[in-house]
């Protein structure tokens, strides 16, 4: 509705003057909208619908308004005439933004180099951002990146986490505060409050959709599996597989001889395969020819090879300066934002030369069993985060860098973190990470699950059920989520570990069918990812039956009378 303002104050109109021409020019102003009047019957002046700005008008100049000191120009976009206030009148698109300070609301990475993804800080929230330049406008009218001071850094930031008053940044998104105020930091991960739940808006990308669900086999880098690509692709053409799961880095187990590897991780390119760039092009370009979704995987905070080339970003034990051995590997710090660009600086490169439509990265966590020695460890925490903080922010930087390729983000998390009540010894918070990410990728293997979890006996024996369990408690955590990510499963594709139980279920297609039924049951539908370490298709097709099964179609199953449990 428009409303009158400047009611008594209007001096003059000149319809006329015939001095100067109409000319082209910008709306421009501080804010994504630039406000534009008309006159009313009275030749009040009135507050009509505002334009985007950036948006290109014509001026007449020989048409003025003036009110209260202010000059208003007639102008014109499409077949829509209105007055705009001279000052909003810009001679450049790039003249158009004209904010000079702001401030971060949402904390975010400062980019010091937008072509490389390096990192120059962290703007933390309530923190006062002088503007120098900014990229481009979005059609909507909003600044991409801008380019700010913020203390002695200077770097690009995300317009979506700017602000134009203290007042304004100072605001929490609080809508699920109560609920992540009452998760504990028992094991001292970092308390849950300490995180953003701010709403992220979630790409889809036309020219490259998520299947919904994405049902996927994972491969690994071995030849036996990318030579033979023809092999799984006839495989999962006779079932409901539509994705592919391929690794790009895993610890001590490079892929391609990457750029990215040779300029930031000598021992990982070392190591990497001198043929495997070709493979993996051969390999992707045959799946996108028969409609596969393709997801490239990249282990970040597990890899022995960049701690060995980086030992001063790497967790290390205080007493020797040394980094620290943790189960026969070593771990660069999830706090350390070299690791961070280094693995998405891979992330680009992979998707930039093969085409992929999403990547996943694992080990997005610290090290897990560290709480009896977490005292003794050096974690090179620069910001002074939490561990939860950390991984969120990691999480926001590769999905900020990555979306701007056209490229989804999926986040692997211990089936744990679904919990509630705490927040994870290694940084891994549900809510956090899903506010976030595209999809998020659990691993709640019913070989990991101890006895009697979820008061179920012997819950490897019990795919079903011990999945149906774990699912509920997801719902829990989705709930709380302002913007929450597909829940896209790894499911337990190999025989239950000797370890666990000598005479546990055999990983057959009557046991992957009791997962995929088990998550579906309880409300999971984005899919599942299949985790068979060795790739091998021969027990993939083993497991045939369960992959192609139309689970959405299956109605809901209370009681497995049907299967008998050893």
């Amino acid at each position: 509705m428009k409303s009158a303002i400047y009611t008594s104050a209007i001096l003059f109109i000149i319809v006329s003057c015939g001095s100067k021409d109409s000319y082209t020019a910008f709306a421009g102003g501080n804010d994504a909208e630039v406000r534009v009047f008309e006159t009313g019957k009275n030749k009040e002046l009135l507050l009509s619908e505002p334009i985007v700005r950036g948006s290109m008008i014509t001026v007449y100049p020989d048409k003025i308004l003036r009110s209260d000191g202010v000059r208003y120009l007639g102008a014109r976009q499409d077949k829509r005439n209105f007055l705009i206030d001279e000052s909003s009148i810009a001679a450049t698109r790039g003249e158009a933004v004209m904010e000079k300070e702001l401030y971060v609301q949402t904390g975010a990475s400062i980019i010091g180099d937008t072509l490389v993804s390096s990192i120059a800080g962290f703007a933390k929230k309530g923190s006062h951002a002088s503007v120098i330049a900014h990229d481009r406008i979005l059609p909507d009218g909003r600044v991409d990146r801008y380019k700010v001071r913020i203390g002695n850094k200077e770097g690009w930031i995300c317009g979506k986490y700017l602000v134009r008053t203290a007042e304004e940044a100072a605001d929490r998104y609080d809508v699920f505060d109560d609920a992540h105020k009452a998760v504990k930091n028992s094991f001292k991960g970092g308390d849950a409050i300490g995180c953003e739940f701010r709403p992220y808006e979630k790409p889809v990308f036309e020219d490259r959709p998520m299947p919904d669900p994405v049902n996927a086999f994972y491969l690994t880098i071995s030849p036996a599996g990318l030579k033979h690509i023809d092999d799984y692709i006839a495989l999962a053409d006779s079932t409901r597989i539509n994705a592919f799961v391929i690794d790009i880095k895993d610890n001590e187990c490079p892929g391609y001889k990457a750029e990215a590897m040779e300029k930031y991780s000598p021992t990982n390119f070392k190591w990497a395969g001198s043929t495997k760039e070709a493979l993996y092009r051969e390999a992707i370009e045959k799946l996108h020819a028969k409609g596969y979704y393709v997801i490239g995987r990249i282990t970040c905070f597990k890899d022995s090879y960049y701690a060995k080339d980086h030992p001063e970003s790497s967790i290390c034990d205080r007493a020797t300066g040394a980094p620290f051995l943790h189960n026969k590997s070593y771990w660069p710090s999830a706090y350390s934002r070299d690791v961070w660009q280094f693995n998405v600086e891979l992330a680009k490169e992979s998707v930039r030369k093969f085409g992929l439509d999403e990547i996943n990265f694992d080990y997005v966590r610290f090290p897990d069993k560290m709480i009896s020695i977490d005292a003794q460890m050096d974690y090179r925490n620069r910001y002074g985060e939490s561990k939860v903080q950390a991984i969120q922010n990691f999480v926001r930087y590769a999905c900020d860098e990555l979306h701007r390729l056209g490229v989804y983000v999926s986040i692997d998390v211990f089936g744990e973190s679904a919990n509630p009540g705490y927040t994870t010894a290694y940084g891994q918070y549900w809510p956090a990470i899903s506010t976030i990410a595209d999809a998020i990728c659990a691993m709640p293997y019913p070989d990991h699950f101890a006895d009697h979890y979820y008061g179920i006996s012997k819950p490897w024996n019990h795919p079903y059920e011990i999945l149906k369990a774990w699912g509920k408690r997801v719902q829990g955590r989705q709930a709380v989520t302002s913007t929450p990510a597909k829940v896209r499963t790894w499911i337990q594709a190999y025989h239950v570990m000797r370890w666990v139980d000598a005479n546990g279920l055999d990983n057959d297609a009557n046991f992957i069918e009791r997962e995929i039924r088990g998550l579906y049951d309880a409300g999971l539908t984005g899919g599942y990812s299949t985790w068979l370490a060795s790739g091998n298709i021969e027990i993939y097709r083993s497991q045939k039956e369960a992959y192609a099964l139309d689970y959405p179609s299956l109605p809901p199953v209370d009681i497995l009378n049907s299967f008998i449990c050893k």
